[in-house]
């Protein structure tokens, strides 16, 4: 067990709300996510207004996953003292941006100084019909949308000094809300790539007590790829073609890659976080 999972699991004995993208209290749901300088990125490789972007991106995507609409949102931001005024107006630009595409109101939340930039994001949603990371039944397909790895091998670029596509999915994530709004009555679970494809199946294999056999074989390269931020899901196969119907007319791509099954999925991923 890694570090992360392992300081998670001492709070979940006091709450049965703890294991999912979000908490579900009534209709509405409370996610969280932090978006931390030097450890989810390097500010030489975002614009201000970039990271502000992809820190509200990466917790919306949660709220998507669970098939809620995200209403409101509470910033927790740590200001470098260097940051001048400009720098300060750009980042709350981003934010703003964001906020307005998704008809989310910014409520409140907390600034510090600090010696970095360190992000934290509350997003509150509502929805009647959430999806759970533990809905998965036997005999489902799993599926995801998109493409991985591209992320992945992005980053690698990055660190070496290198220049990435303005248009990669590492500097903003591309949601899918309309289609998963529309899809989610034919889905029994789901949840967002954000660590990697192998590392969300075994927490679905957890919450769902089921195991997985693949219809083809996933390279690590693409299971193992993070900040993807494609959706993950099951569903029962009866309603495959309503499903694809849907996505076609999104453009969304599918990948039908397993089938649920009795058993336990566990991934060998190198961990993204804590080592």
């Amino acid at each position: 067990m890694n570090k992360e999972d392992f300081f998670i699991k001492q709070f979940n004995n006091n709450s049965k709300l703890i294991g999912d993208d979000g908490a579900v209290i009534g209709e509405f749901v409370y996610s969280n996510d932090a978006f931390f300088e030097n450890v989810h990125f390097k500010k030489e490789w975002f614009s201000l207004k970039q990271i502000a972007r992809k820190a509200m991106l990466v917790n919306i995507s949660d709220a998507i996953a669970m098939n809620a609409k995200p209403k409101y949102a509470l910033l927790t931001v740590a200001i470098p003292k260097e940051y001048s005024k400009k720098d300060i107006k750009y980042l709350a630009q981003g934010f703003l941006e964001v906020a307005k595409e998704y008809g989310i109101e910014i409520i409140g939340g907390d600034t510090i100084s600090n010696c970095k930039l360190d992000i934290s994001v509350t997003i509150i949603s509502t929805t009647n019909n959430p999806k759970l990371r533990g809905g998965i039944k036997k005999s489902d397909l799993l599926c995801f949308t998109g493409d991985l790895g591209s992320c992945k091998k992005d980053l690698r670029r990055l660190l070496s000094g290198k220049k990435i596509s303005k248009k990669s999915k590492f500097y903003e994530p591309k949601l899918k809300a309309e289609f998963f709004y529309e899809a989610s009555k034919y889905v029994n679970s789901c949840m967002d790539i954000s660590d990697g494809l192998f590392f969300e199946l075994e927490r679905m294999s957890k919450q769902s007590k089921k195991g997985f056999e693949f219809f083809y074989e996933i390279p690590k390269r693409v299971g193992c790829s993070g900040e993807e931020y494609e959706l993950l899901f099951s569903f029962q196969e009866k309603h495959k073609l309503k499903i694809e119907k849907i996505a076609k007319r999104y453009g969304i791509k599918l990948n039908i890659f397993a089938k649920a099954v009795e058993g336990r999925y566990k991934c060998d991923c190198k961990n993204h976080h804590f080592g």
